[in-house]
């Protein structure tokens, strides 16, 4: 079968090429002109198929499909959902031309040549690279790209780390056909839901989808022309775009940032980008984050009354995280980028935004609550503790949390008197001007 297929291939380079189903040849023309009429794409699997990819998220894919060809050098398998693989790439180093190379799929460098009745169907995966309307004709099943969102949410180039960022409690793989001019707007053919692993980074979290997206673009190809009949077109309404990351998100604005959204922060960007923020007029950066924290400091404070409590487990109940501050004075609590040295884990703690919910008793004796600012005499319950920690910090060069104690906030406390703090960006002096945003969690208490 392969030999008769590069017989066809050869015939087809010497007419000249040409362009599958959708070439808009003249009626009653031969094709090839020189000889009968013959079918130039498969009606079914196994199929001719180009890979557009580049990316480590993209190789696990790549190996699934040359296993289905029985081209991957380490298997044994012998036919499948594809019978010739063949590789596209916008740069020779990336992780996808490399495995190419290792296991001999051909490869072809960005942009390609004529590939018209070449190919029965292409896989587009973290390409990089809009494909324009001519080149998706080219296909007769069209291309399909694997996307890792529940489309219609977060279209666009970085999915993982929107949904990380954003707190999403699940995601999934959408095995979608490709239109053209617009990102991930076309016909959904095959999607699989997972919950997003708590905790979890950008990183993890693309390992996991990388590893369920290789079986199910598999099953998509072996039964693709019912899957193309059962497409079905994206919602119109939760459609969210998802830009590239980039080192202006990596500003933190205290006073705007809660510790989940800090948190989310640092698991979308923070093994590419570190976590800044300024300190004494100098850019710092954050690294090394361990988690949030609850900080005591003295001052004059009072036991919580038996009836707030009651009221307490009640709240506990509901799975948050609560924290109970009793300040008789607003002055005891530390504003939003106060910087403290746990000595016993050895870590910065970095104050941030806090929900508080003020409790009172009305007339008839009962607790009601309502959302209100440090003010004299109330009792708050944090809905999160307000802190934030972290294992290190990069000045001119990696400094532990101790060191950065030692060479900095010591000294500057005794110097200047005052508590230290590290500065929001929008506030900080001459210099780069970030963009900042306050991430909304959609999982988290804002």
């Amino acid at each position: 079968m392969r030999s008769a297929g590069g017989a066809v291939l050869r015939l087809l380079r010497l007419g000249g090429g040409g362009s599958g189903a959708s070439a808009g040849r003249k009626p009653g023309t031969l094709w090839p002109p020189w000889g009968p009429r013959r079918r130039l794409f498969s009606s079914g699997p196994p199929w001719r198929l180009l890979f557009f990819g580049s990316d480590h998220f993209a190789v696990e894919t790549l190996k699934a499909l040359a296993a289905e060809s029985g081209l991957l050098c380490s298997s044994s398998r012998a036919g499948g959902a594809v019978s010739s693989l063949e590789v596209a790439t916008l740069s020779a180093d990336v992780p996808v031309a490399e495995l190419a190379r290792r296991e001999g799929l051909p490869l072809h460098r960005w942009p390609l040549g004529d590939v018209g009745g070449r190919f029965d169907v292409g896989v587009v995966i973290s390409f990089g690279c809009l494909l324009h309307q001519s080149l998706i004709e080219k296909f007769p099943y069209g291309i399909l790209n694997v996307h890792p969102s529940l489309l219609p949410r977060w279209r666009g180039p970085a999915p993982i780390f929107h949904t990380v960022l954003n707190g999403d409690a699940v995601t999934a793989v959408t095995i979608m056909q490709i239109r053209p001019h617009r990102f991930d707007v076309g016909p959904i053919l095959n999607q699989s839901v997972h919950a997003v692993p708590e905790g979890s980074t950008a990183d993890e979290l693309a390992d996991v989808l990388a590893a369920e997206a290789a079986p199910l673009l598999v099953d998509t190809l072996r039964n693709l022309p019912q899957k193309m009949a059962d497409k079905r077109e994206q919602s119109p309404t939760g459609a969210t775009y998802a830009p590239k990351i980039n080192a202006s998100m990596s500003w933190i604005v205290w006073e705007e940032q809660t510790c989940r959204q800090i948190e989310c922060l640092y698991r979308a960007i923070g093994s590419r980008i570190p976590l800044r923020s300024t300190w004494m007029g100098r850019t710092i950066r954050l690294v090394g984050f361990a988690g949030t924290c609850h900080i005591s400091f003295a001052g004059r404070s009072r036991r919580p009354p038996p009836s707030l409590c009651r009221r307490a487990s009640c709240l506990c109940s509901s799975g948050l995280s609560i924290v109970f501050c009793f300040f008789s004075d607003a002055s005891v609590e530390r504003s939003p980028g106060s910087v403290s040295f746990r000595k016993e884990s050895n870590t910065l703690a970095v104050r941030c935004k806090v929900t508080r919910v003020s409790f009172r008793h009305d007339a008839g004796g009962h607790l009601k609550g309502t959302a209100c600012a440090c003010v004299r005499s109330c009792v708050f319950v944090c809905l999160q503790d307000g802190w934030v920690s972290f294992k290190a910090v990069i000045v001119k060069k990696r400094l532990t949390a101790a060191d950065f104690y030692n060479g900095y906030l010591h000294r500057t406390a005794r110097s200047h008197g005052a508590a230290a703090a590290f500065v929001s960006p929008r506030r900080a002096p001459t210099g780069e001007t970030p963009r900042c945003h306050a991430h909304k969690c959609t999982t988290g208490v804002s």
